[in-house]
């Protein structure tokens, strides 16, 4: 088995930041994120937002790439929470695109410190305006 030690703060957000990550449904999906990590051989850290966006810190091993891991997670995430039994008039959808930051060993902690007190920071203001701006495909 190789050896390999990454740390990647992810970000992105429902299809044009609508509000669809509601309370009923915030658990199914990040529990549904946390296994199919699992099942791509990668750690879930972190995981936490807001009604529009998630925020996850996540270790990805480097025979997956970056793009393909969030391709498969926004995917199957929203196949899964579109066909639970979760009610909702809105079908659930992620925006193209996404941010990504590379950490160090070192930051793990504040990383996920920083994800896990998601909505603190958003309701006190004290968010980092570098981790939640849009993140599109055009940039």
């Amino acid at each position: 088995m190789p050896f390999w030690r990454t740390y990647y703060h992810l970000i992105w957000a429902t299809q044009n930041r609508q509000p669809l990550i509601t309370p009923e449904k915030e658990s199914e999906l990040y529990g549904y994120i946390i296994g199919k990590g699992d099942a791509l051989g990668c750690i879930i850290h972190a995981i936490n937002g807001t009604e529009n966006h998630i925020h996850i810190v996540a270790s990805i091993p480097p025979k997956l790439s970056i793009a393909e891991f969030v391709k498969q997670i926004k995917g199957s995430s929203s196949y899964h929470l579109n066909h639970c039994k979760l009610s909702s008039n809105l079908e659930f959808s992620w925006q193209n695109g996404y941010g990504v930051l590379s950490l160090g060993g070192k930051q793990l902690d504040d990383a996920k410190a920083y994800v896990n007190n998601q909505k603190e920071h958003h309701r006190q203001g004290t968010i980092i305006k570098s981790l939640e701006r849009d993140f599109d495909e055009a940039e």
